[in-house]
């Protein structure tokens, strides 16, 4: 059924009102078909196996971490160039056996920097397709900045960003609107802070920055005094303050580790010193409470 149903369909363009004529789609999953992500996976699944096969990247506990994947998103990683090289080129060989070639402009290299080291100046070239790979400082993997140095202030800063444009169009939209209405939207569009349960590594001011707009932008959607008490605003209001929902976010994706069966997840929940788990429990999972002076 699968088989037929993928050789025989076809695809049309709609333009301003116009239909195209159909044309054979020869390649690629259903946009949005419910049996897309499982088809995927099965395609993908022989790379994934071959990549982890090899047992070359960063071993950690005894486990291979050589390739993350998600979707058509990949990272391969290895601890030398040359383990690099041969995780590419099962990559191209994988590729070549199906017809597939890939986006050498889209694919970057970056090399992290070890702690208490000095980042070696001439890095032999990682090739793709037989062009030298562009090697960056930054990279955007699914939404979120990674940096050389691990620091989180980059993404710090991209999600500030992203924050005051969605906050100034709820603003500017929704002025009219009643307070309870403004309260649901700011729930929906300024406390989902993307993946901002993975910063670990970050200066004060990039943090507090963050935070200040956070509290700005719902004085300036309920038209409260700029200096107003942020945490007796937010509880007036019934909504998260900005550590709260840093909290929440944390605890989530902690308990998410922890359960899941996936091995990497499983090995990185078993590490007590690893500094995102240590940086969460003492940051965000810890209350203190004062004592009492009789």
């Amino acid at each position: 059924m699968f088989q037929y149903w993928y050789a025989h369909q076809t695809n049309s363009v709609r333009w301003a009102g116009a239909m195209s004529d159909p044309y054979r789609l020869e390649c690629g999953v259903r946009q949005g078909g419910l049996t897309s992500p499982t088809l995927f996976n099965l395609y993908m699944d022989e790379l994934i196996v071959a990549l982890s096969r090899q047992h070359l990247g960063c071993h950690i506990d005894d486990v291979c971490v050589n390739n993350l994947s998600y979707a058509d998103d990949m990272v391969l990683l290895s601890a030398s160039i040359c383990g690099m090289r041969s995780l590419i080129q099962t990559c191209e060989e994988y590729a070549g056996r199906h017809g597939l070639k890939y986006n050498v402009a889209k694919s970057q290299c970056m090399i992290f920097e070890a702690v208490g080291t000095i980042c070696p100046q001439n890095i032999p070239p990682v090739l793709l397709s037989g062009v030298p790979l562009k090697m960056v400082g930054q990279v955007k993997y699914l939404g979120h900045v990674i940096t050389t140095d691990l620091r989180d202030d980059a993404d710090i800063e991209r999600e500030r960003r992203a924050l005051s444009v969605r906050a100034n169009m709820v603003a500017r939209r929704f002025a009219r609107c009643s307070a309870q209405v403004k309260m649901t939207l700011f729930r929906a569009f300024c406390t989902s802070l993307y993946t901002c349960s993975l910063w670990a590594n970050y200066t004060k001011k990039k943090y507090s920055d963050l935070r200040v707009l956070y509290n700005n932008a719902f004085r300036i959607l309920l038209g409260l005094p700029r200096y107003c008490s942020a945490s007796g605003m937010f509880a007036d209001a019934g909504i998260d303050c900005f550590h709260t929902t840093m909290r929440k976010r944390c605890a989530s994706l902690v308990r998410r580790v922890r359960s899941s069966p996936n091995t990497v997840l499983k090995m990185i929940a078993t590490r007590f010193d690893c500094c995102y788990l240590r940086h969460c429990c003492d940051r965000h999972l810890t209350v203190s409470v004062p004592e009492r002076k009789l």
